[in-house]
């Protein structure tokens, strides 16, 4: 990239910032009601109720990442986290931090230290899981991306993003572990207690 490159991508990143921080504030003042998720993906703003089955499998995720890397553990549930791409200010189910990660002079966490996300299918948003968060999550450079899908019963695991996308997934049937040694997170996951829809 060229300096002057380098400098409209920082503007476009400013203003997406600026725009998505607008949004935000807006939302926070609305009465969205209690157990309600919300996000803006690609300009667009998504509610949606957080059901025991969406909960259940976020939570074993978070246990596993407690066990392996401890308590203190950067890991995150539903916490906004800017993107790249247009307008898009995520809230994943589950997100891991290095542990170096720090927030920025606005209080933003940096997609550049995510090391690892989750995302649970809801019916109305699945589309955003498998479409434009997932090409977010590999422009980000997101190492390993899991979308667990309680609908089909199954998980699908993108690694090693390359220019901007993910090879294909390996497809995991709840019950099935999912090896991700060898990644980040250097884990076996057990699915065999995620729930179904």
């Amino acid at each position: 990239m060229t300096v002057l490159e380098d400098r409209i991508e920082m503007a476009d990143a400013d203003a997406n910032t600026e725009r998505l921080d607008e949004w935000f504030e807006r939302l926070e003042r609305m009465p969205v009601p209690e157990g309600f998720r919300v996000e803006i993906v690609e300009g667009s703003v998504h509610m949606t109720p957080q059901r025991n089955t969406h909960w259940q499998i976020i939570r074993r995720f978070l246990l596993a990442l407690e066990r392996r890397f401890g308590e203190d553990v950067m890991v995150f549930s539903d916490v906004r986290i800017d993107f790249p791409g247009h307008e898009n200010g995520f809230c994943p189910d589950v997100a891991l931090l290095k542990d170096s990660a720090k927030q920025d002079d606005k209080g933003h966490w940096r997609y550049q230290d995510v090391e690892f996300v989750a995302e649970v299918i809801s019916q109305g948003t699945a589309a955003n899981d498998y479409g434009p968060k997932r090409t977010a999550y590999a422009t980000a450079e997101v190492p390993v991306y899991v979308v667990a899908d309680p609908y089909q019963g199954r998980c699908l695991v993108y690694t090693d993003p390359k220019d901007g996308d993910y090879d294909e997934p390996t497809r995991v049937d709840f019950g099935t572990d999912i090896d991700l040694t060898g990644t980040v997170v250097d884990l076996v996951l057990k699915t065999d207690k995620f729930p179904t829809d």
